[in-house]
């Protein structure tokens, strides 16, 4: 499932994009919202499918080499510890998997080059070299190499988060995030894993699919109000002049605060905190705390929210 991070750095994204837009279609830009989660989704399957590919390429390099009229002795004994890994073997039976490729008729060959690309990439990458050479050859050693592959191969490749950027507007800055889905993915698996281990769903519940259509709908909705809360709390600023990405973050901040309880303030600033050095300018993190520190004193002395449960942890009496 997306995290609660993604989730709020959608609702961010989608909320500039209306602010930009500025024809006041809140339908269109809920539709927009849902449309940018459900390309992250798709992003989580095409890494579980990258797998997969790299593993094909492999295989035909070795196919390649045993039908050499005059093959070497390394083309005659070729090492097959990683077309033979024993989670991608897991992965290519999933069901899971195949329901969502068939249904979404997703594949890679949008750019069937990439594989090959990162293939020969992934073939000098050290911790590569290291498994291919390794004794142990368990289970144990076959997960960690894949989730390896998919939380530090993947993510630092330029040419892999190049060609997802060509490929979708959606995807931008979605690897870090995406990759620790299959991280979490690839936990479930066990060495007696069949073809029914199940995937990630899009949301980890009904409560997050909630949170993130309550969330952008109420910003804009409330962002009149939230504005002035900015306008107040801003000494020597006028709110114009603040960067429009900066007042975007702290009207998420002030819409979290106010519109769910069971959310800890400190949880929901520190968040924010890390989206504005994410998102925002270099100085931004340290405007944006100091600004929303002022806005939530005002709005304790003023009653303007309640926490009840988790939410009430931080707060006093």
């Amino acid at each position: 499932m997306l995290s609660r991070r993604l989730l709020r750095i959608k609702a961010l994204i989608c909320l500039y994009a209306y602010n930009r837009r500025d024809d006041g279609d809140l339908a269109k830009a809920e539709n927009e919202l849902m449309f940018s989660i459900n390309k992250s989704y798709e992003l989580y399957f095409y890494l579980l499918l990258l797998i997969l590919e790299l593993a094909d390429v492999a295989l035909e390099k070795i196919n390649f080499g045993l039908r050499k009229k005059m093959p070497s002795k390394e083309d005659l004994n070729p090492n097959r510890r990683f077309v033979d890994n024993r989670v991608i073997a897991q992965l290519r039976i999933n069901n899971a998997l195949k329901q969502y490729q068939e249904s979404k008729r997703i594949s890679w060959n949008i750019n069937p080059d990439l594989p090959k690309i990162l293939y020969n990439q992934m073939v000098k990458w050290e911790p590569y070299i290291k498994y291919m050479k390794d004794e142990k050859t368990g289970y144990s050693e076959d997960k960690k190499f894949i989730t390896k592959l998919v939380t530090e191969f993947f993510p630092s490749s330029e040419e892999l988060l190049n060609a997802f950027e060509e490929q979708s507007i959606y995807w931008n800055d979605d690897i870090d995030y995406i990759s620790l889905m299959v991280e979490k993915t690839l936990k479930k698996f066990k060495a007696n894993s069949g073809p029914e281990v199940p995937l990630m769903p899009l949301f980890k519940n009904e409560d997050d699919e909630h949170f993130v259509k309550h969330l952008f709908r109420q910003a804009i909705l409330k962002a009149k109000q939230n504005i002035e809360l900015i306008d107040r709390n801003t000494t020597n600023w006028e709110v114009e002049r603040i960067a429009l990405m900066d007042r975007l973050v702290m009207q998420l901040a002030i819409t979290e605060i106010v519109e769910f309880e069971e959310i800890p303030v400190k949880v929901t600033l520190n968040e924010y905190i890390e989206i504005a050095k994410q998102y925002c300018t270099s100085k931004s993190s340290n405007f944006v705390n100091g600004i929303l520190d002022k806005i939530v004193k005002e709005m304790r002395e003023k009653g303007l929210f309640r926490k009840s449960g988790r939410g009430l942890l931080g707060e006093t009496e």
